[in-house]
């Protein structure tokens, strides 16, 4: 228990906004994301980041990492309520729910704000529509040691509850940030390392090209590709040979694919 107000009602206001944030415009209107499970929680403190309400099942048992969460919630100002199980159903809409969630704050970076040669990789994704392919490039970046996931033209929400569990807690440790395509191209201008990207037409292969540090790895749209727009400002454009029957391969493996062949071989 979290020894926290007990709320029982799925009417519930507090249970309302929280349930609200499944919908991109409330999350863009509040600045706030919803995170599922204990140990992502654990995750967002590890890199300072506290809940501004963390919602403890009944039947959630104790543990070290709840008593801090609850403790970090609560130094912060945020709200610690316990919850029963019919409320973690309804506001994560699974019939098993994690026992703790937590509500954050979003957190962008500027673009300005990079610092390229902070990291040997950067990666760079025009308009992906998927919110799991967006998470797991996220979590891959972050494994990777990449300094952060850049976002051009319209992306799918990277603090969508679908995106945020597939990043698996690496949306905390990632930098992200969103740009236009216009801002993006002016910005390109002024990166130190080289410029790859991806294009099906291309002929280099993704392990034959010299890349120098810091690599950002510019990928286009899980359905179109890298506009021609985007694929000139590049260094150079690679491919990822098919070599069986399927003519390309799922978005955030062969960003994943890219991302180590940059960083193993630069």
């Amino acid at each position: 228990m979290s020894d926290g107000r007990l709320i029982t009602s799925l009417t519930n206001d507090t249970v309302k906004a929280v349930r609200s944030l499944h919908m991109r415009k409330e999350r863009e209107a509040t600045g706030l994301f919803l995170a599922e499970g204990l140990k992502f929680i654990g995750e967002a403190l590890d890199q300072g980041r506290t809940p501004t309400t963390l919602l403890v099942g009944m039947e959630a048992r104790p543990h070290p990492l709840l008593d801090r969460a609850i403790a970090e919630t609560r130094r912060t100002g945020g709200d610690v309520v316990t919850v029963t199980h019919p409320i973690l159903e309804k506001i994560s809409r699974r019939e098993n729910p994690q026992t703790v969630l937590a509500v954050f704050e979003q957190a962008f970076t500027h673009l300005e704000a990079i610092d390229p040669a902070s990291a040997p990789c950067w990666v760079a994704l025009e308009q992906v529509r998927d919110p799991g392919n967006l998470g797991t490039i996220i979590r891959t970046a972050d494994a990777a040691g990449c300094g952060g996931v850049i976002l051009i033209g319209d992306c799918v929400d990277p603090f969508s509850v679908e995106a945020v569990r597939a990043t698996m807690g690496s949306v905390f440790a990632v930098a992200i940030a969103r740009t236009t395509p216009e801002a993006f191209v002016a910005w390109r201008a002024t990166w130190p390392g080289s410029v790859v990207g991806t294009r099906l037409d291309a002929t280099a292969g993704y392990r034959d090209s010299v890349c120098s540090r810091p690599t950002l790895v510019l990928m286009g749209n899980e359905q179109a590709g890298l506009t021609d727009a985007l694929a000139a400002i590049c260094d150079v454009n690679v491919k990822i040979p098919m070599r069986g029957r399927a003519d390309s391969l799922n978005l955030a493996v062969a960003t994943g694919i890219m991302i180590y062949a940059v960083t193993d071989t630069v």
